[in-house]
């Protein structure tokens, strides 16, 4: 069976360094997602977040320290951001959060039907190329892998800084049944949610516009 096309770049730039080599070695493996169906409503935990593609993981980390009683999963294929978060869930002492590094659809496969509470995907990789819109993460396969996870009432959680993305993102969701948009007025689309941790990536603008924050309601 063919493998699903990559929607990410790069899996490692520079070495890296070796403190968080030493986590790669030491902690990666206690708290990373076991490969095969896995169930996160075992553990507990009042809510589960699942954030695809966390970067650095500054984000996750501070989500996971405000919500103690919550479990939150991370996905992502860039060994440098896996080691980058590996700090940060190292120095926060925290123990809510369990690591995927790889692609986070492989992830999505493997979880359970209306497991999660919110599915947070910020500032995926653009792809702002015509030729390569194919490539990019939202779409209509995600959307339906979405639907299956999310729990009723259940959040997808989408940011993109580059204009088109956003309306591609609205066209693939606002004319599903099983999605309803949650914006209220243009502040809803133009501020970030209340909850919302700034990542590094979002304060270089690097797109072509002011981040776009859009949020979806599992129906």
């Amino acid at each position: 069976m063919s493998r699903p096309i990559r929607t990410f770049g790069r899996v490692k730039a520079r070495p890296v360094k070796p403190a968080q080599a030493a986590l790669l070695d030491d902690l990666l493996p206690r708290i990373a997602i076991p490969a095969g169906p896995f169930d996160p409503a075992t553990k507990g935990h009042a809510e589960v977040w699942l954030e695809i593609g966390f970067g650095g993981g500054e984000h996750l980390a501070a989500q996971a320290a405000r919500r103690p009683d919550a479990l939150f999963l991370g996905a992502e294929p860039f060994v440098n951001g896996v080691a980058s978060a590996l700090r940060h869930i190292h120095e926060q002492r925290l123990e809510n959060v369990r690591l995927w590094p790889g692609d986070g659809r492989e992830l999505m496969a493997a979880l359970p039907a209306a497991s999660l509470s919110l599915l947070i995907v910020l500032f995926p990789d653009p792809w702002p190329k015509t030729r390569h819109h194919k490539r990019r993460l939202l779409g209509p396969a995600f959307a339906d892998e979405a639907a299956r996870i999310l729990a009723p009432g259940g959040r997808l959680r989408f940011a993109t800084d580059w204009a088109d993305y956003a309306d591609q993102a609205l066209d693939v969701l606002a004319h599903r049944s099983d999605f309803a948009w949650t914006a209220e007025r243009a502040d809803d689309w133009r501020l970030a949610p209340a909850d919302h941790v700034t990542t590094r990536y979002e304060l270089k603008r690097l797109g072509d516009c002011a981040p776009i924050w859009l949020e979806f309601a599992h129906v």
